[in-house]
């Protein structure tokens, strides 16, 4: 089954003027244009794609990455408006639609807004919405213990202090009294480790590890290693947990947040095999 709105190992089924066929199943067939097929590919072969939709509605895959799949919070700027909504840059060619009715506040073009990535139900179509507090969920019993790491994206300043989405899942707050320095900005994404969880299912977040640096620990130290390999290492999703322990003594949920980080702050480009430093 096709997951739209996320990553997909489909099989090549031909290949024509227009790119490579992908097997949807049930979805039919699915076109990857050929400005991401490679020579060596041919039809049998599995790739990994990202499937969304073109401007026609049509289900189509691309290699690039985008800043935000369906079900994440992210931080994205407004490319352009019309009298429907706001387009939002979220890394694909086809802007990500933020209709009117979903704006807590009117969108304008080069506004930076948090916004959560959903498919419209109706539509079918994939949308954003910047009314996010309703998609935030309760932190079920047991989910963390005191002192957990979790990541943290900032999603506004309140007089206690920020608020924040914790995990991309759950909501949090880190107290404005525990914050020394420059205070974190709304949209930044930060680590911290869980002070406890409320009665309502809200965690407060400890400032013991935060810093209004977004490139801290792994994600400084994946920094150097790819200025030391030259620019490139061969890890990337594909790459096994027990591949990822080996070359870089992390577990590949603490390789995968270090790498969404610096793909965030665009000093990474991604792709199927690799990670490449941006000059």
């Amino acid at each position: 089954m096709i997951r739209l709105g996320d990553w997909n190992r489909l099989s090549i089924t031909r290949f024509t003027d227009h790119g490579a066929y992908l097997d949807g199943g049930e979805q039919g067939e699915i076109l990857m244009p050929k400005a991401y097929v490679r020579r060596e590919m041919k039809p049998g072969d599995t790739t990994r794609v990202f499937v969304y939709h073109d401007q026609s509605g049509r289900l189509v895959a691309t290699m690039e990455h985008p800043l935000a799949r369906v079900g994440d919070f992210a931080s994205l700027r407004v490319a352009w408006t019309n009298r429907y909504g706001a387009f939002m840059d979220w890394g694909l060619m086809k802007d990500l639609f933020v209709p009117f009715r979903e704006q807590k506040r009117p969108l304008r073009q080069g506004d930076r807004a948090l916004v959560y990535v959903y498919i419209d139900q109706q539509s079918g179509r994939i949308v954003g919405t910047t009314k996010i507090e309703k998609h935030l969920q309760p932190v079920p019993a047991g989910e963390y213990e005191r002192g957990d790491e979790v990541e943290v994206l900032v999603m506004k300043t309140t007089p206690l202090g920020l608020k924040v989405i914790v995990d991309n899942l759950y909501e949090g707050l880190i107290y404005a009294n525990s914050v020394f320095g420059a205070m974190p900005r709304i949209g930044d994404t930060l680590r911290g480790v869980v002070s406890s969880v409320r009665p309502d299912g809200k965690i407060d977040i400890s400032p013991d590890r935060l810093g209004v640096d977004r490139f801290r620990d792994f994600a400084d130290i994946l920094l150097d290693e790819l200025k030391a390999a030259g620019g490139r290492l061969p890890y990337a999703d594909h790459s096994t947990p027990e591949e990822i322990a080996e070359r870089f003594n992390v577990s590949k949920k603490t390789f995968k947040r270090a790498i969404g980080t610096l793909y965030r702050a665009q000093l990474i480009k991604l792709f199927d095999r690799e990670i490449v430093l941006v000059r």
